[in-house]
């Protein structure tokens, strides 16, 4: 499977999906009791206004502030994209094109940051992603699904071969409402980088933090406060 991704500081660090557009009805007044009215439609209407816009999300990610001494936030840069081969794992190449690694995944509210630490080549990534809590759940539940079910594979990136490691690890409990947990090892020659990644739902929120183990569980849990701190 060929497919085009967006190759991020942390190596092949997420799995892209295609998240189905919004339903375009209309809700009439909430007070208005005429049989047409379609079911739930004040249930949605509320879902909706649950939902951070991106520039909420920004607000709610750590800074160097809130991470102490040596970290750096990195500036943004354009994505660069390259074509992508996996082999040797079928649950990912059943994702069709919706599966890519690296780059972030496609809801539409997301918000991102990604920190140096100590001058070093120690880094961690935050991910903020607002939408209905099944669209998050079962979004994020199939690509960690897919990802942990090859303990090993390979991709071609832009012609250079990786060789991949995943490993499920035992999900953080008592954060939000959802967890997963993975180790990835990513191998070319002879360099190895590991990179810790963990996800959490909290209603309509999703966290994603990744990188350096340590640095993950490190700020998972102040991560996981500044973001669903009311507003």
């Amino acid at each position: 499977m060929r497919v085009r991704v967006a190759t991020t500081i942390l190596g092949i660090t997420a799995v892209l999906l295609a998240v189905p557009a919004c339903s375009t009805d209309t809700v009439g007044n909430p007070s208005d009791s005429a049989p047409s009215a379609r079911p739930g439609a004040q249930a949605d209407t509320a879902q909706q206004a649950a939902l951070l816009s991106s520039a909420a999300l920004e607000t709610r990610l750590l800074n160097e502030s809130d991470l102490g001494r040596g970290y750096l936030r990195k500036p943004e840069r354009p994505s660069q994209h390259d074509d992508v081969t996996v082999m040797g794992c079928p649950a990912l190449n059943e994702l069709g094109g919706d599966a890519a690694t690296g780059g972030t995944l496609s809801f539409p509210r997301k918000a991102k940051a990604d920190f140096t630490y100590g001058g070093s080549s120690s880094e961690v990534s935050e991910e903020l992603y607002s939408d209905s809590a099944a669209k998050l759940s079962h979004g994020i539940g199939r690509i960690f699904d897919a990802m942990t079910s090859c303990p090993t594979y390979q991709v071609l990136a832009g012609g250079t071969p990786i060789d991949m490691a995943s490993q499920e690890l035992p999900a953080p409990r008592g954060l939000g409402d959802e967890q997963w947990s993975q180790l990835l090892t990513f191998s070319t020659g002879d360099r190895s980088t590991v990179v810790k990644q963990t996800a959490i739902r909290a209603g309509s929120l999703l966290l994603i933090v990744s990188g350096s183990p340590a640095l993950v569980d490190r700020h998972l849990g102040k991560a996981l406060t500044k973001a669903t701190a009311a507003s």
